[in-house]
């Protein structure tokens, strides 16, 4: 029984919602659906099937391989819908919107596949039909057209290869295709996008513009010119020599109105964009001149109306327009001001000079101080001198006369008392009780009012309580913790956004996830730098034995965050090994600058070093978690500031993991090649790797034979030596006393704050 067309897009819209809430659908869903929306469908049916390839193409959540697989996939679907005769307009937009979105992908399986012809064919074929339709279909379709034009033109001329080593990850380009490609030569396909360019700008050339076409030429140059800076300097060259504002001198009609604003603001948008992005360019002063140029004249002709003075609502010389014909009349006087009320006068009533109702009423504490102030100073500088001088002089007048009133009521004799006879007490005398209760019916004396001697003298807060070690240390550990918390909020900068200004660049000045991981690790290696341990100079104090009193070693606030440091690194290594390099290069300087300021103040105790315990713990970590494809170990052996014969007994280890012994050898070799100051402990292990591990024995021939042939001379022996205990991330081995054998070269990773360098910090890494 066969479903109805209702019934099998409700099918179809199940499985759409089924693939936007999970995207490892796409798959099986497009493989499915390709039978039932195809050329020979219904047409509601071939306008969804349209839609949720257009939709499935342009998704951000499928991954650009699933892409690719798929492309090739949909290829001959989406043909046969293009060359169905009288196909919808709606189908055939949606189809060539997903076939501009699968170009590029077609193009890249054809770069790696050169014998399968059968696919580029489908391809050939779906251009050329969107070139035929590029200049009859409507206006929709054409739009579409333009877009896929645009990608065309963008695959098919040479881009910027940004790792020739990994072309999976370049931008799809034509510099990725060889020269003696047989299905796409690139001595053909240049031209032909050349010529497209050419044809796609020559809607500017038009003597009637199409705003829908211009706009959508518009949009999709904007991608040219930042990707493709061969193609950059024509079509800015044609953009600015298109005026947009040229149908101004036919009849406007509202539609021809917009139609001109759209184009104007969309070529102005344009050029804006492209000189923010290189406001030194050569034509930054081109643009500048073009955008005022359109500012000007869309001005003049759009706010022509707008820029015209009516006639004034109200007579401007105080005089009704009935009464102008009377010549000799007269301005009528100003009123004064209103006299005082009766009562208490308040400084409002005191310095208002107007009767009007709504303007006494008014609150002007309610507008911001700097709107007054721009208000009151340009009104000041209109008001004519005599308008201020009377103003000044009745505020004066009401001073004087209230002064006047308020000295002739405190002169005034108080009023007698009546006097009665039988109210007359000639032996009255108040008694202490009475004398008590009139005083508890006064008022209360005002605080502020003091006598000078018991005046307040200045007020300072107390110091507060010292923290006790556990409070400092329990406060050290809480701030260390919400330090660590902000770091998985801050975004990691972008590649696009991360400068390399050299190596007198400020570290820390940018206020992001770097800037703060720098103020972590100088906080653990350089705050509390000789104060977390006990300095004792030659006079140190013996026990009755005669050895040196040692002191158990106190946790320290410096340690702390090394040890949060440390387990933030370990949780994702691989994407936080910057940020253990950068530490671990902060260490070193730091045991090297304190290592130094010992030997000027002539103390024979070795200091504690921090630097290989802490690389060590490090690299115990990560050894157990590496692949035979890490790339990791080598990039963290080459940038780490010293190397020993501890580090490399911990990559030799590698070696007795059949899968990881090319990883050892690899990162022997390459530290033999870019740092010559350990070039002997490396070949002196690969020298250990081919006498006692078998599986390591063929790769370091190969490498000795360059490096040192006479030991290949030798028999290695047949046995293999017993495995040493495997190392543990827990195990903190103390450091022992700076070795000046080891290789000491500072890493780009410490930034330059003008220190001045030693010989030995100097030596050249390779």
């Amino acid at each position: 029984m066969s479903l109805s067309v209702v019934e099998q897009l409700s099918q179809l819209d199940a499985a759409r919602q089924l693939v936007l809430a999970d995207a490892s659908l796409y798959p099986q869903i497009v493989q499915g659906i390709l039978p039932i929306v195809g050329a020979n469908a219904r047409l509601e049916l071939r306008r969804w099937g349209a839609d949720f390839l257009a939709e499935t193409f342009a998704s951000p959540l499928l991954a650009l391989q699933e892409k690719e697989r798929l492309s090739i996939v949909v290829l001959q679907t989406l043909r046969e819908l293009l060359e169905n005769q009288g196909e919808d307009n709606n189908v055939i937009k949606s189809v060539i919107q997903a076939a501009a979105s699968i170009y590029a992908l077609v193009f890249r399986y054809t770069i790696s596949n050169q014998h399968d012809s059968a696919t580029w064919d489908r391809m050939a074929a779906i251009k050329s039909n969107v070139f035929r339709r590029w200049d009859t279909a409507s206006s929709g379709i054409r739009v579409c057209c333009i877009k896929f034009v645009q990608r065309v033109v963008q695959v098919q001329t040479p881009g910027v290869v940004a790792d020739p080593r990994r072309p999976e990850q370049n931008e799809v380009s034509l510099a990725l295709v060889p020269r003696e490609h047989p299905l796409i030569p690139p001595s053909r396909l240049e031209p032909e996008a050349l010529g497209l360019l050419d044809r796609l700008l020559n809607v500017f050339h038009e003597e009637k513009s199409d705003a829908i076409l211009v706009n959508a030429t518009l949009n999709c140059l904007g991608a040219l010119i930042r990707t493709r800076q061969n193609a950059a300097n024509k079509i800015i060259t044609a953009i600015l020599n298109f005026n947009p504002l040229k149908q101004a001198n036919s009849p406007m009609t509202p539609k021809m109105k917009v139609q001109i604003k759209s184009m104007e603001k969309t070529a102005r948008m344009v050029l804006i964009n492209v000189m923010r992005r290189n406001e030194n360019g050569p034509f930054a002063g081109r643009i500048r001149q073009y955008i005022d140029r359109l500012a000007q004249t869309r001005f003049e002709i759009f706010d022509e109306g707008s820029r015209k003075r009516g006639p004034p609502n109200e007579p401007t010389d105080g005089l009704d327009n009935v009464k102008r014909i009377r010549l000799g009349a007269e301005l009528p006087d100003r009123p004064g001001p209103p006299p005082l009320p009766s009562g208490p006068v308040s400084h409002a009533q005191m310095f208002t000079l107007t009767g009007d109702r709504g303007l006494t009423s008014f609150d002007v504490t309610q507008l911001p101080l700097d709107l007054i102030v721009r208000i009151t100073v340009p009104v000041l500088h209109r008001i004519e001198q005599p308008a201020v001088d009377a103003a000044v002089n009745a505020v004066r007048s009401r001073y004087l006369t209230m002064r006047k009133t308020q000295a002739a009521q405190a002169q005034a004799p108080a009023q007698p008392l009546g006097e009665d006879e039988e109210d007359y007490e000639p032996d009255f005398e108040p008694t202490e009780e009475q004398v008590l209760n009139n005083n508890n019916n006064l008022p209360p004396e005002d605080p502020l009012q003091l006598p000078p001697d018991l005046a307040l003298g200045p007020f300072k807060l107390p110091q507060p309580p010292p923290l006790t070690p556990e409070e400092t240390e329990q406060i050290g550990k809480a701030t260390i913790s919400r330090v660590f918390s902000m770091m998985d909020v801050l975004e990691e900068p972008s590649a696009a956004k991360r400068q390399k200004p050299g190596l007198n660049r400020l570290a820390g000045s940018n206020y992001d996830r770097d800037a703060w991981m720098t103020v972590i690790t100088r906080l653990a290696t350089r705050a509390s730098a000789g104060l977390d341990e006990d300095d004792m100079s030659d006079k140190e104090q013996e026990d009755s034995k005669g050895t040196i009193a040692q002191q158990t070693p106190k946790p320290s606030l410096s340690d702390g965050i090394r040890e949060t440091l440390w387990k933030f690194i370990i949780e994702d290594f691989r994407a936080r090994i910057p940020i253990a390099i950068s530490w671990l290069n902060e260490e070193w300087f730091n045991d090297h600058i304190r290592s130094q300021s010992r030997d000027g103040q002539n103390i024979k105790r070795a200091p504690k070093t921090y630097y290989e315990k802490w690389m060590l713990k490090i690299l115990d970590s990560i050894l157990p978690f590496l692949d035979a494809k890490d790339k990791v170990l080598i990039r963290f052996l080459s940038e780490i500031p010293a190397l020993d014969e501890k580090v490399l007994d911990r990559v030799k280890s590698l070696a007795k993991d059949p899968e990881r012994v090319t990883l050892a050898v690899n990162a022997l070799y390459y530290l033999i090649l870019v740092r010559p100051p350990v070039r002997e402990i490396c070949i002196d292990a690969l020298v250990d790797l081919w006498r006692n591990f078998e599986d390591a024995r063929a790769p370091a021939a190969k490498l000795l034979k360059k490096l040192r042939p006479n030991v290949l001379d030798e028999n290695p022996p047949n046995h293999h030596p017993p495995p040493p205990p495997p190392p543990s991330a827990d195990v903190i081995r103390s450091p022992p006393p700076p070795n000046e054998s080891k290789e000491t070269l500072p890493s780009a990773s410490v930034k330059s704050e003008g220190i001045p360098s030693t010989p030995n910090a100097v030596a050249a890494a390779g």
